[in-house]
């Protein structure tokens, strides 16, 4: 699976064909997560570096912008209602 995407890494980089291999799957990983996870997981990130929730939640709009594919506009409400219910 995505051996195209694995020899242009190899023939491009240092990495060996199993580096490679293990990159693609972790950035394939990274982007197959659901806006909903995705938000979750950057609230729970941002909060841990002490951000407060005014800033959280224009930084993961901010960020649903530059997602690979990127989800409807969401209010900062809706953000809230993933993360709280």
């Amino acid at each position: 699976m995505h051996d195209e995407l694995v020899d242009h890494l190899t023939r491009s980089t240092a990495l060996s064909r199993g580096e490679a291999l293990r990159v693609v799957q972790d950035v394939l990983a990274f982007f197959d997560e659901t806006t909903q996870e995705f938000v979750r997981r950057r609230h729970r990130e941002l909060q841990a570096q002490g951000l407060v929730n005014a800033e959280i939640f224009e930084r993961i709009e901010a960020d649903l912008k530059y997602r690979a594919v990127a989800p409807p506009e969401l209010t900062l409400r809706q953000l809230r209602r993933m993360v709280y219910g």
